[in-house]
């Protein structure tokens, strides 16, 4: 029973307020300013100027906001300029990771594309029609107050007309008052002759006159001033007053419209940027930590086998001589690494300078390789042989598309010449087959590399297990004429120790190498021995060479030869290595497209500031 009183008194208590909410808004509804704001003509004033700086307030803050979002898409399409990966970082993008972080930029440029578009339709719809109101809204308070002083001026004068209207009526009705009294006194007076006593009785009469004309008048007035008061507080200035009341009214619709059409402008990118944050996630689920692995094998993987064990080395079996080389070997070796692994940018070899002025019977690629490119591991190889036969095929078929098509049309202007000259088209159908006829010849060229590099057996050992045989044993003790003795105990089990170490000494991997300083005309003893005296400038880094110093170019260099680099009058360069007496310096620039370029110039070419 108590539940059930309860729950009814609370229906009754949420009615009530019901009730109480609709009386109120209908009482609202009735009421305005002109009629229960009559007296507050100034605070009505203040009030609605109030209201219009609290409208031009919002619109700074829309224009400061504008602002912050322009700057922050500006700044995040910038960071996304600087962090786009650099071309001689392209061939890093096969990794899975790699792609996942060029889609996050991506998206991230989409972002900052959003808060662009925030930031313009926040300046043209809501900032204009922000400007527009507050603008209309100040004309026309301004004329509803020049009105309302106008009212108030008319009725202001009409009372002051009342006012000198019944002063005056006062002082006649006093001046009246006196004449009256100076005749009924004249009249009693019997020493007053009958004329004086009539002279008063006309003063009489004209104050009495007078004293009617001024109340008529005043009464005049006081009609007028009551009928002018009652138009203004009942229809002049509750007009006055509701227009003003029409115009905050406005502003404070104007302000929720602007509000809801500020977040409706933020609403209108939301899915978009949704769809930016879903691509976001999907590049970071779309790493594959196995897969980046298996491509790192693919990229650096040799092919070689680790080297064997190391076997005891008696010296007391070994010519003085293979002490010597043994030295040597030991020295060498340890500094040098598989070219096309982990380390083979880092591989750095300087030849003679007699080089510079020579030619190169292989010549090399753009990214500074072998055509053939036998200076890399032979699995290397081969991926590389395998990607050209493909690029050159690919080739093949856009250019023999091309060339049919200039047949076609060739074919078409001998029928019908009025379509066109068949002649214009014969130059470019030669130049057509030029080129087909060389990416056929280059395609053979390289399909026969490849097949040369696949008949190749595959290493069983690597260039760093021929050196440790050669640093125990089993090398060749080299004499002044060339000539060469073998010092091993089993001439059966293994091979010629001459070829081994022209073999080992000619590969590209073992760093060693015939001397381009050597003479025209010299022997091979000669330039055997060259490759491991101090004549040769083979060096093998670990680290990229850190530059010395910097120069600055003071002539034009054209490169002719190999090794050498191009500068231009000004330019300015790193120094790597500086003039060994041989008149070059070693330099390096930073290039967009292979990262760096390093070759000699001439030291008489340029400037040089070494650093401290």
């Amino acid at each position: 029973m108590l539940a059930l009183l309860a729950s009814g008194s609370s229906r009754s208590s949420s009615n009530n307020k019901l009730a109480e909410s609709e009386n109120s808004a209908q009482n609202s509804n009735n009421m305005s300013w002109g009629t229960e704001l009559w007296d507050q003509n100034e605070n009505l004033a203040i009030h609605t100027n109030r209201g219009i700086d609290a409208l031009d307030k919002f619109a700074n803050f829309l224009r400061d906001r504008v602002a912050i979002e322009t700057e922050y898409a500006g700044k995040l399409r910038r960071l996304v300029k600087n962090y786009q990966p650099k071309k001689k970082e392209e061939e890093d993008n096969e990794f899975t990771s790699v792609q996942a972080f060029r889609n996050l930029l991506k998206e991230v440029g989409d972002l900052a594309g959003q808060r662009e578009v925030v930031s313009e339709s926040l300046q043209l719809q809501i900032i204009a029609g922000v400007t527009l109101l507050s603008k209309t809204l100040r004309e026309d308070r301004k004329k509803c107050l020049s009105d309302g002083a106008t009212l108030q001026q008319n009725l202001t004068a009409q009372l002051s007309s009342l006012d000198r209207a019944k002063r005056n009526y006062e002082k006649a009705y006093r001046d009246s008052e006196k004449a009256v009294d100076s005749y009924k006194r004249a009249d009693m007076d019997l020493n007053l002759s009958r004329a004086e006593v009539e002279r008063y009785k006309n003063v009489m009469t004209t104050k009495i006159q007078q004293s009617d004309d001024a109340k008529n008048e005043y009464a005049n007035q006081l009609q007028k001033t009551n009928n002018l008061q009652q138009q203004h507080f009942s229809m002049l200035l509750p007009a006055v007053l509701n227009r003003l009341q029409e115009l905050d009214e406005k502003r404070t619709r104007g302000f929720r419209e602007f509000i809801v059409g500020a977040a409706d402008v933020e609403s209108s990118v939301a899915p978009i940027i949704a769809r930016c944050m879903e691509g976001i996630v999907k590049a970071g689920e779309s790493i594959n930590e196995k897969e980046d692995t298996f491509k790192v094998i693919e990229r650096y993987q040799s092919g070689f086998t680790p080297p064997r064990d190391i076997p005891f080395e008696d010296l007391s079996k070994c010519d003085p001589d293979s002490v010597q080389d043994s030295h040597y070997s030991n020295s060498t070796s340890n500094h040098l690494t598989i070219r096309g692994t982990m380390s083979a940018n880092k591989l750095k070899k300087r030849v003679g300078i007699f080089n510079i002025f020579g030619s190169n019977k292989n010549s090399l690629t753009a990214d500074g390789q072998k055509e053939d490119f036998s200076d890399l591991p032979p699995n290397q190889r081969r991926k590389k042989l395998q990607a050209k036969i493909a690029e050159l095929t690919q080739n093949i078929a856009q250019e023999t598309k091309a060339r049919d098509g200039l047949m076609k049309m060739k074919i078409v202007y001998e029928a019908n010449s009025s379509l066109g000259n068949p002649m214009t088209v014969e130059g470019q159908l030669n130049e057509s087959e030029h080129k087909l006829e060389k990416l056929k010849v280059d395609l053979k060229k390289y399909q026969g590399f490849l097949e040369k590099a696949s008949q190749m057996p595959t290493a069983t050992s690597s260039p760093q297990a021929t050196r440790n045989q050669l640093q125990n044993g089993h090398r060749t003790s080299r004499h002044s004429n060339g000539s060469a003795d073998d010092h091993h105990d089993d001439g059966d089990d293994q091979p010629d120790d001459a070829g081994s170490l022209s073999s080992s000494s000619a590969s590209p991997e073992s760093g060693l190498g015939t001397s381009h300083t050597s003479l025209p005309g010299s022997g091979q003893g000669s330039a055997n021995e060259n490759a491991i005296g101090e004549d040769t400038y083979y060096e093998t880094e670990v680290e990229t060479l850190n530059p010395v110093g910097k120069c600055r170019a003071l002539y034009p260099f054209e490169a002719s030869s190999e090794g050498s680099i191009p500068m231009s009058e000004g330019e300015e360069l790193q120094v790597i290595e500086i003039d060994q007496g041989d008149g070059w310096t070693r330099v390096r620039r930073e290039n967009n497209s292979n990262g760096w370029d390093e070759g000699f110039v001439p030291t008489s070419y340029i400037e040089c500031t070494l650093y401290a």
